[in-house]
């Protein structure tokens, strides 16, 4: 067996250990974590260009898997944080009386099949496969977002459902027209023709209804915001990040000869608004989860930001890299925040940003983790997310593009102005509230993934390179890889 092949059964063979473990379900946690991180450092390490055929079937038939650029980054960042979580979650979702019980018999369970879920989606370039994988996301995500609340919870599953059946038509209508829905066979054989054209788009309201991508993000704000802090972070670090990894395979793999660069401006129109728009709801919200959960909306936006700045530049590479870096640096300091914060209102008892004046001094760990996540998602310097967003501007002013490069320098002014409030009130003040100690566990995960977040500014070349192996022909040019076993 591969160790691409393990990294999607190994935690779904950890997801079935863990429901017939019950209580004990979150001990598996402390093999799972230490195998999962050694899998996914064997897979940046993997020759490039390595891929798998499950089953040994020949395509169409046969599902392949494939470590290229966005596996190498997306699958140690998702380990990352699911490890982190999962060590903070380790009190918080432990066998209690009365109504916790079925949240301790849940999470674990639902941790490993997302987390089984990520991995299948970032490696395979099945089209069919890729929407069993989103729906095993999607499943354990419902669950978590009702854990905080059954409205929040009911309202994303109406939605994700939605999403899910447009974008299963769209792969009924390719499958009947070319007999394949394998990305790589798509590329060459798709033609611009009214069917393919309707599952592409099809399939890309679906995905953007997953990924949140305003105006398509009602669900969001409120499934986020009221979830348990373990759950909000994977919901904003992890989920909301395959859809979008479907629709690079989509646009510049299996149809990027056919998408035309207005369908690219469009969603890069859409991406400026979200910048926009969730920037300024940040800003107006009073209490913190809402407003961290606005901020996904707006960070989501530089994504797609970029998709005509990659069409468009005459070396693509540059941006690319630069959205494949932001969602990494995003994952971790988006995990990292929704961690600290919540550390931070169960200390205050409270869920408003007021409640916060003088924590600094009570909780400086806590909120130094709040801080550092703060400094990547509002793109400075020496952040990850500070080496994404200066490789979009670069690529935007090369090109000549004005309203995008105003849109990053803007969207990064308001970024640091409601990220930077809640820290301002959390420092103010002369006198320091009692709060109650937490498990060092719970305070050292937040602390630990804001620091890689930083820390990705630093492994800016090694990022870069690491997102061209195996880049899409549209971006890098054609690649020859074999199948390995």
């Amino acid at each position: 067996m591969s160790p691409l092949d393990l990294l999607v059964a190994a935690p779904l063979a950890f997801m079935v250990a863990a429901l017939v473990a019950g209580q004990g379900g979150r001990w598996l946690i402390l093999a799972a974590g230490p195998v999962m991180l050694a899998l996914s450092a064997w897979l940046v390490v993997l020759p490039p260009g390595v891929a798998h055929l499950v089953g040994d079937w020949d395509l169409p038939l046969g599902i392949l898997l494939r470590a290229d650029g966005v596996a190498r980054l997306l699958v140690p960042a998702t380990s990352a944080c699911f490890v982190a979580v999962a060590l903070y979650a380790w009190h918080e979702f432990s066998p209690k009386a009365g109504a916790e019980t079925a949240r301790a018999h849940t999470f674990w369970p639902m941790l490993y099949l997302m987390w089984g879920g990520s991995n299948a989606g970032y490696l395979t370039t099945d089209l069919f496969n890729l929407y069993v994988t989103i729906e095993m996301v999607s499943l354990a995500a419902v669950a978590m977002a009702a854990m905080g609340s059954l409205a929040a919870g009911l309202q994303y599953f109406l939605i994700a459902l939605v999403g899910s059946l447009a974008y299963l038509l769209g792969v009924a209508l390719l499958a009947s027209h070319y007999d394949t829905v394998d990305a790589t066979l798509l590329a060459v054989r798709a033609r611009p023709d009214l069917p393919t054209l309707m599952a592409i788009t099809v399939m890309t309201a679906g995905l953007l209804v997953k990924t949140a991508l305003f105006p398509l993000h009602g669900w969001l704000p409120p499934a986020h915001a009221a979830a348990p802090a373990p759950a909000s972070a994977l919901l904003s670090a992890v989920v909301i990040k395959l859809g979008f990894v479907i629709l690079l395979r989509l646009w510049f793999e299996a149809f990027a000869e056919i998408i035309r660069p207005a369908a690219m401006d469009l969603l890069g129109g859409m991406g400026a608004l979200a910048i926009l728009y969730g920037s300024v709801q940040a800003i107006r919200q009073e209490r913190l989860k809402l407003l961290v959960a606005y901020s996904t909306v707006a960070q989501l936006g530089y994504l797609f930001l970029a998709f005509p700045l990659i069409a468009n530049a005459q070396n693509p590479a540059e941006p690319w890299a630069a959205v494949l870096v932001h969602a990494v640096s995003h994952m971790l300091a988006k995990a990292a925040m929704f961690l600290a914060a919540g550390l931070m209102l169960k200390a205050v008892a409270g869920d408003r940003i007021s409640d916060l004046a003088g924590l600094a001094r009570a909780m400086p760990l806590s909120v130094t983790a709040f801080a550092l996540a703060a400094i990547s998602l509002a793109g400075l310097p020496p952040s990850g997310g500070f080496t994404a967003k200066f490789l979009l501007l670069h690529a935007a002013i090369e090109q000549g593009r004005v309203v995008p490069a105003a849109v990053l320098v803007i969207g990064g002014l308001l970024g640091a102005v409601y990220l930077f409030r809640p820290l301002s009130v959390a420092f103010s003040g002369s006198a320091a509230p009692a709060v109650r100690a937490e498990a060092p566990l719970r305070v050292a995960a937040p602390l630990a993934l804001a620091s890689l977040a930083i820390a990705l500014g630093f492994a800016g070349m090694t990022l870069i390179e690491l997102s061209s192996v195996a880049a899409p022909p549209a971006v890098a040019g054609p690649v020859q890889a074999e199948p390995g076993r």
